[in-house]
């Protein structure tokens, strides 16, 4: 953890130079890609020692398979490779560490280097080996074209600015931010000469920096002073089961789940940070005219705990891993899309039993939720009255359903997770089967949202 947070300081700082010293007016792209890919090696040499090897490695199987297999099967082979690798890594912390979270921990790097690797590879496919109308309005816009070179590649999966906690983001906006085209692109979708400017703005990512450091470090607080005086672990104790009544056990269970947070809203928002005071993470103009430097964040705080529903909650956490999965297998899968997603976010994160648990789960819940929304939701849009009722009600409910799935994540093992849902009588998993019963449900087909994004296409097209 000190290694971490040393590196991504370090990184901060490297960052802010970088942006000044080596922007795309006083260097070249090559050397930007070279500063970028030498100083991320250092921080995973730095970091994790000799195990940094395993990110190397992985990341060159994967450019031999970019360079050698054909194009129809080069997503197939990359992803097949990767996640194998990944899984394996996985599989030594269990059967060698025995549950342990080793000191060096290489794992999480190399989670956002095998995100990296599929996303190219997936977009590398559908610049070169499909045709432009069998593609998404999204996958046409983030098409590759022609393969990377090796310093390209290097620079992309190895940059000093995410190689420590990512985030993971779409290769040609990589590249964009490294050629400096990156912010010049998003400030050309608006007119300014409509809004009084005779030339386009500059903007400086100094005031998102500063913002985000703030909540890295009220953040950092809040994880040193609620995180070990609410664990996870105390909502199994005989004691507490025995005389804590059922409803006090579940205001328990929230109060140690938003304890476990701030330890991923620091190390999200200080990756966030360090990668916008390189410069990079542009995403445009919002309505009232202020620029926003969020395209690569990966949490909304206010949405998460304000979320009225199990899907507003997902979407607005690990945004970037959201992102990565809708793009690698929800848009992609030919069945079962939700079912496959949440098992690909399981073998993701590892082969801890608690992972399976939390993402299962996840899935009959999420199939619930949407059949009682898709059901129900319209007869409580109006008054305004009863629609603030339904707001408060669902928002309780969604914030007590994500505690309920996420316990097993922190827990791991399958005795306390058992146990833990024994404690509250398994109420989660009997109210979603109860609701899938009795509900109709209205199922989006693979089909039908194919043809929906086709639509989309091609009114972009049109237009």
């Amino acid at each position: 953890q000190i290694n971490f947070v040393a590196c991504q300081l370090f990184a901060l700082l490297a960052a802010f130079w970088f942006r000044i010293y080596l922007s795309p007016s006083h260097a070249s792209s090559a050397v930007r890609h070279a500063f970028a890919t030498l100083f991320g090696i250092y921080f995973a040499v730095f970091c994790f020692g000799w195990y940094s090897i395993h990110l190397f490695v992985l990341v060159m199987m994967n450019y031999g398979i970019m360079n050698m297999a054909s194009i129809p099967n080069i997503h197939r082979y990359s992803f097949v490779v990767a996640m194998g690798y990944l899984t394996l890594c996985h599989i030594s912390r269990i059967y060698i560490f025995h549950y342990g979270i080793l000191t060096t921990d290489f794992s999480g790097p190399l989670m956002i280097i095998t995100q990296k690797i599929t996303t190219l590879a997936c977009q590398l496919h559908d610049g070169i080996g499909r045709q432009a109308e069998e593609l998404t309005a999204e996958q046409n816009r983030l098409a590759v074209k022609s393969r990377p070179s090796l310093l390209e590649y290097l620079s992309y999966l190895l940059n000093f600015m995410s190689i420590i906690a990512g985030p993971c983001s779409n290769y040609k906006d990589y590249i964009a931010f490294i050629e400096g085209r990156h912010v010049h692109m998003k400030l050309l979708e608006v007119n300014w000469k409509q809004k009084g400017y005779d030339r386009l703005p500059d903007p400086s990512p100094t005031g998102a920096v500063m913002y985000k450091l703030c909540i890295t470090l009220v953040s950092l607080i809040l994880f040193l002073t609620l995180t070990k005086n609410f664990p996870m672990a105390y909502i199994i104790d005989n004691e507490f089961l025995d005389k804590t009544p059922f409803l006090s056990r579940l205001g328990y269970l929230y109060v140690v789940t938003q304890a476990a947070k701030p330890k991923y809203y620091f190390a999200w928002t200080l990756a966030d940070a360090v990668n916008n005071a390189a410069g990079y993470g542009f995403s445009g103009v919002d309505e009232r005219g202020t620029f926003r430097w969020d395209l690569l964040s990966n949490l909304n705080i206010w949405n998460i705990e304000t979320a009225t529903s199990f899907k507003m909650y997902i979407e607005n956490w690990n945004i970037q891993t959201a992102a990565w999965l809708k793009r690698v297998c929800y848009d992609r899968a030919p069945w079962y899309p939700t079912a496959l997603t949440f098992i690909l976010s399981a073998l993701w994160h590892g082969i801890y039993p608690g992972y399976y648990f939390t993402f299962l789960t996840g899935i009959l819940i999420t199939l619930a939720a949407r059949a009682i929304r898709s059901n129900c939701r319209h007869y409580f849009l109006s008054p305004v009255p009863l629609k603030i009722a339904y707001d408060i009600i669902t928002w309780a409910i969604t914030q007590l359903a994500v505690c309920y799935t996420v316990a097993p994540f922190v827990m791991l093992a399958v005795e306390p997770t058992i146990k833990f849902y024994k404690s509250v009588y398994f109420h989660m998993h009997i109210l979603s089967i109860l609701v899938l019963l009795l509900l109709p449900i209205r199922p989006q087909t693979h089909s039908g949202r194919r043809a929906q994004n086709q639509a989309m296409l091609n009114s972009i097209k049109s237009k």
